[in-house]
């Protein structure tokens, strides 16, 4: 069973910086996508930033130029270093990972944005 554990929320001030680490129990190659989705209070769960095995990424508009997916294949780790945060970045972050039909979540990590 694919286990996705992640790491790294918290408080942080406006125009601060996260970065949140999300390890996979195997290699992250063997997944045909990684992803972080994110879920505000009383909002529907939205995609944030995804990596593809051959390393396309695609961003949400509302992050674009903010946040970085990377991953260290080393660690079998997919990282969201998220910069210039603000409050409407407040949410439970989640990571995703795609093989074949199945797909897989972590627990989530949750990030305020908060003076």
């Amino acid at each position: 069973q694919v286990q996705l554990v992640e790491s790294g929320g918290g408080l942080v001030q406006p125009g601060g910086s996260l970065r949140l680490s999300c390890a996979a129990s195997e290699s992250i190659f063997s997944f045909n996508v990684m992803a972080w989705y994110r879920q505000a209070p009383g909002k529907q769960r939205e995609l944030v930033a995804l990596i593809s095995r051959i390393g396309y990424t695609t961003y949400a508009d509302s992050v674009k130029g903010r946040l970085t997916i990377s991953r260290d294949s080393a660690k079998n780790t997919v990282l969201l270093q998220m910069n210039n945060l603000n409050a409407e970045d407040t949410a439970v972050y989640y990571c995703n990972a795609v093989k074949e039909v199945s797909s897989f979540w972590g627990q989530g990590t949750q990030v305020t944005v908060s003076s």
